[in-house]
């Protein structure tokens, strides 16, 4: 079975969306969502629509151990409340596990915006990921044995995707599901300007090379590269699944 774990932070407008196209999926999964304590309705909509919702110290990283830890499934999946799943996802991601040798994997993304960055970003995504970065938005998933024994997700104030990919491909082979793609928001890349969404991107990679500590970088995160609007209604929402 797989289990589905999905963070939230104040993600009523856009959870509904997702857990609708899971209950679409015809393969046996179960939803649990990981909340970090949302002011909005995230929980109702969670609830209503049948998914197992736990509480969880705030932060996407405690968030994803904490859904990890609650769940029975023998695959994990990751996905972010933003995220398009088309149908026939889990088949493909229970296909690229036919191969044993395979401890996980992740999927090709798109961006939903139609602007020239949106398209670049697309390009970006694929480009970065034929040289082994890929991030949480891109719908991570682990055999859950393979999970356990790298350790788990860590709790990181932020890079917990880009860690737990990194131990992953030391793991075994890595698989990269291009079709269905998943579909991610592009909401991250309002009011900012694209130098400085690469440009942040680029620092905080290379100071986190540079054995920076997360805590550190989350704060440089939240005052130089995250987007406006993000600051402004959640405050404390943390985690670099994308370039910024």
């Amino acid at each position: 079975m797989i289990s589905v774990i999905v963070p939230t932070l104040n993600e009523a407008a856009a959870l509904p969306r997702l857990l609708d196209q899971l209950a679409r999926q015809a393969e046996v999964h179960e939803i649990i969502v990981a909340d970090g304590g949302s002011a909005d309705a995230t929980v109702a909509v969670a609830c209503a629509a049948g998914a197992r919702v736990i509480a969880a110290p705030r932060g996407r990283g405690a968030q994803l151990a904490a859904g990890a830890a609650a769940a029975t499934g023998d695959v994990l999946w990751f996905l972010h409340a933003d995220t398009a799943v088309p149908y026939a996802a889990m088949r493909a991601l229970l296909r690229a596990l036919d191969d044993p040798s395979i401890v996980g994997g992740n999927f090709r993304v798109l961006f939903d915006g139609k602007t020239r960055f949106d398209r670049f970003m697309n390009w970006f995504y694929g480009a970065i990921r034929r040289l082994g970065f890929f991030y949480g938005d891109s719908g991570i998933f682990v055999r859950r044995s393979a999970y356990d024994a790298l350790g788990g997700m860590r709790a990181l104030a932020l890079m917990e995707d880009y860690d737990f990919a990194r131990r992953m491909r030391r793991a075994g082979r890595i698989a990269s599901v291009r079709f269905p793609p998943l579909v991610t928001s592009s909401r991250r890349f309002h009011g900012r300007h694209p130098a400085a969404i690469m440009g942040g991107w680029l620092m905080i990679h290379v100071l986190y090379a540079l054995r920076v500590p997360p805590r550190v970088l989350a704060r440089l995160y939240r005052a130089t590269v995250q987007a406006p609007g993000l600051r402004r209604s959640a405050p404390s929402r943390i985690g670099i699944d994308q370039p910024s």
